[in-house]
């Protein structure tokens, strides 16, 4: 009997997932741990690998939505019988289709088209059928969809008919140049929603939902600024940034007020023994929270790798689910667009996140005299549930002071 494939739980709380495109074939051989399948799950898109080895015989769904533990394809010897799959339902693509994270809701059917006028091929009701990859390909690469011609089923616009049509650029943004002279000035883009724009959406209004509370403060960055320097001039193969030393502090200062290392749940408060810090990172799939581990156990240079590790597979789209699972704390970091200070949504079921803004030369008081220090503004917010207005205000006096004298935390 051949090997079912069936689509994977890649996460708790996972019911459902999207398969976005075959990396195989019918046909292909297979060898067990090669990458199936690209799906599309709450968190992330993930490949999905063979836990068989043989003949990729049959695909039983080629994309679109599909229950975990559903059938999707077979891998056995060369000639073996399948099961009928007539007992395997297709399952039907979400509508309008998305290449992130959220389970998409099915549009409600529009009517018939009148009888005599025939939609053109890869479109219904003059909307362009294509996948979710493809359409995200297509805006990426700025390629009109309606200038592809889809090889998918019914037409339908799928990943290499766009990387095909890429050798035809020319001939693509001459389309695309007049069908803008066409469109009427003013007319409002739609942007249809993708998964993880949902998931950002849905998370962001529980959050909404929380009793919250900031508080800011401002820390010197003179001595933090000299660290962050000597470590880059030493090991310049490790680039070191204040995002890193923030990661490591805040670990730090969260050992030491475990409270505000917490999470509310209804009959509890946990406290977390472990620091695994979440960073805010905007991927072009959208707002991604990748997590570092165990963040006060590692050494500056050691958090700095598994940053850059993070933040690189994040804006490749390639972080797996559990790169976003377990965070205990979350840090904002806006200072690289001259942001000087903002108050980030609290990322639940987290107690607390930090708003970082950028670096800014100000006068202060020093030693009884004015001067020009580094300043960097710190605005945390903190679930009132979970944490009260002392220990988070002295969980913050922990973390300036750390960032004014590094050497108190490291």
């Amino acid at each position: 009997m051949p090997t079912e494939v069936i689509l994977p739980r890649l996460g708790q709380g996972m019911e459902t997932g999207t398969i976005v495109r075959w990396l195989k074939a019918e046909g292909d051989a297979v060898a067990k741990g090669d990458p199936l399948f690209e799906l599309d799950t709450d968190k992330v898109t993930q490949e999905v690998e063979a836990e068989a080895s043989g003949i990729l015989l049959r695909i039983a769904i080629a994309e679109g939505e599909v229950p975990v533990g559903k059938t999707v394809a077979f891998i056995g010897s060369e000639g073996e019988d399948v099961p009928d799959l007539t007992d395997v339902p297709q399952a039907e693509p979400p509508n309008p289709p998305s290449n992130s994270l959220l389970q998409a809701e099915s549009e409600p059917h529009s009517e018939a088209e009148p009888v005599g006028e025939a939609a053109p091929s890869g479109a219904s009701n003059g909307r362009i059928k294509a996948s979710p990859l493809a359409r995200r390909l297509a805006r990426e690469r700025g390629i009109e969809l309606s200038a592809i011609a889809g090889t998918g089923p019914e037409g339908r616009v799928v990943a290499e008919d766009v990387e095909r049509a890429e050798t035809r650029v020319p001939e693509l943004a001459s389309n695309s140049l007049l069908l803008s002279r066409a469109v009427p000035p003013g007319e409002v883009e739609r942007v249809p929603l993708t998964n993880i724009r949902k998931t950002i959406a849905r998370r962001l209004t529980e959050a909404w939902q929380i009793p919250v509370f900031q508080l800011q403060a401002s820390a010197d960055m003179t001595h933090a600024n000299a660290l962050v320097a000597k470590l880059r001039e030493r090991d310049p193969d490790v680039r070191v940034t204040v995002t890193d030393l923030l990661t490591k502090v805040s670990a730090q200062a969260l050992m030491r007020h475990r409270e505000v290392n917490a999470e509310f749940t209804e009959d509890a408060i946990l406290l977390h023994p472990s620091a695994n810090v979440g960073i805010a990172v905007a991927a072009p799939q959208g707002l991604v929270v990748p997590v570092i581990r165990g963040a006060e156990r590692l050494s500056l240079t050691e958090i700095a790798a598994v940053r850059a590790d993070l933040v690189g597979r994040a804006r490749e789209n390639k972080l797996r689910a559990d790169d976003l699972e377990g965070g205990t704390f979350t840090i904002s970091n806006l200072g690289m667009y001259a942001v000087e200070s903002f108050t980030a949504v609290l990322n639940p079921p987290q107690a607390a996140i930090v708003a970082v803004g950028a670096t800014v030369d100000s006068v202060v008081p020093v030693a009884g005299e004015l001067a020009v220090r580094p300043m960097l503004t710190l605005t945390a917010t903190f679930d009132h549930r979970a944490v009260d207005g002392a220990p988070a205000a002295a969980f913050l006096q922990t973390l300036k002071e750390s960032l004014e004298d590094p050497g108190l935390a490291l």
